[in-house]
């Protein structure tokens, strides 16, 4: 018999499986200095509306932005005594507001991001406009004098040119006490006329030792040997998140096996690199693609003194049979696709092999 009265739970976009989501999380790793700035800002004369939080993709966006919301909610006077004597954002778990946004939301507080399509069972690609026209209804209704309405675009990065413009519409003409907090990976992507009617405060990449913090707070048992502690928050490039995903799974033994790829390079280590290609490629390891990612954009091209110029992973239909790839400067490079056991290949260009061909994912190493 079916079950269609039973509630259906929808995951959360960009949730990472046994850990907080950032508006369940009570402490803020780094960022000390941004947070002091908006706490400034709020109790100012002058509250600018609107507010881009740029930076990396998983360094603690969401997480300030939830603090910065939960902040203003629960201290709407903004110069009330307890917001004088306030030295940070923080708020006590026990307060309801607290209580409220951990357990999924509080009406005062709007959170735009790619929804669920529940036909395909997967998120949207894309931040579409009916999310922002939500703005509208959040908006109108009808809220006590003293209450402010928070909306957090999360990420602004995902929209397309219409749900753009309907952002840019609400920016233009915004309601009294209201506060948009717009996050972004590459704020200078946005529309110029977006950019220009919010204060955009810039977030820097966690360091080492703000990394290590963040894992032994969230994966207190998970935390590796102190060198391969050393190791993931060198990789994650300054990412809480990359750090994480690098954590779980085969993610740390993916990390060493590119940096070992690359440090041997002029001595290819084909069964080593094909075992590599078999553990990211294998069937359901999405994780293992975002761990190569995250790898690739750091370990293996910026700690290996550039021996490796670039290491990317690539579906086989992103290139067109025989493509050459350019260096950085623009000079050709030696470039080698090796796919996975199930093909047993490796070529070059000048093979002109076509990879299209390839029954599966490949890796895609060039080199110097």
């Amino acid at each position: 018999m079916a079950r269609g009265n039973e509630p259906v739970e929808i995951p959360e976009v960009d949730a990472l499986a046994g850990f907080p989501l950032p508006n369940e999380r009570d402490r803020l790793i780094g960022h000390k200095g941004t947070e002091k700035a908006l706490l400034d800002a709020y109790r100012s004369e002058r509250l600018h509306h609107a507010w881009i939080l740029g930076g990396p993709k998983g360094i603690g966006k969401a997480t300030l932005a939830f603090r910065f919301a939960r902040f203003v909610v629960a201290h709407p006077d903004r110069f009330g005594p307890d917001v004088a004597a306030a030295q940070d954002l923080s708020v006590p778990a026990e307060h309801p507001v607290a209580r409220q946004m951990k357990a999924g939301g509080h009406p005062n507080v709007l959170h735009l991001r790619r929804p669920w399509d529940d036909k395909s069972k997967r998120f949207k690609t894309e931040l579409p406009v009916d999310e922002i026209r939500r703005t509208v209804s959040f908006f109108g209704t009808t809220a006590s004098a003293k209450a402010w309405r928070i909306c957090i675009v999360d990420a602004a990065d995902d929209m397309n040119i219409s749900s753009a413009n309907a952002l840019l519409k609400v920016l233009e003409e915004p309601p009294e006490r209201c506060l948009f907090l717009v996050l972004s990976h590459a704020p200078g992507r946005l529309l110029p006329t977006i950019r220009s009617r919010c204060r955009r405060i810039d977030l820097e990449p966690l360091s080492s030792d703000e990394i290590c913090e963040g894992l032994r707070e969230l994966a207190p048992d998970a935390v590796p040997s102190a060198d391969d502690l050393r190791e993931l928050a060198h990789t994650s490039d300054g990412s809480l998140r990359s750090a994480i995903t690098l954590l779980s799974g085969d993610g740390l033994a993916i990390a060493k096996g590119l940096k070992s790829l690359a440090e041997n390079a002029s001595q290819l280590d084909l069964a080593a690199t094909h075992g590599l290609a078999d553990l990211v490629a294998a069937r359901g390891q999405s994780d293992n693609w975002e761990s190569l990612s995250t790898s690739s954009r750091s370990g293996f091209t910026n700690a290996c003194g550039g021996i490796c110029a670039t290491a990317l992973p690539v579906r086989t239909d992103t290139w067109s049979c025989g493509t050459k790839p350019a260096g950085r400067s623009g000079t050709p490079i030696r470039s080698i696709w090796i796919a996975s056991r199930s093909s047993s290949t490796s070529f070059s260009p000048s093979g002109q092999r076509d990879l299209c061909a390839l029954p599966r994912p490949c890796l895609h190493v060039s080199l110097p």
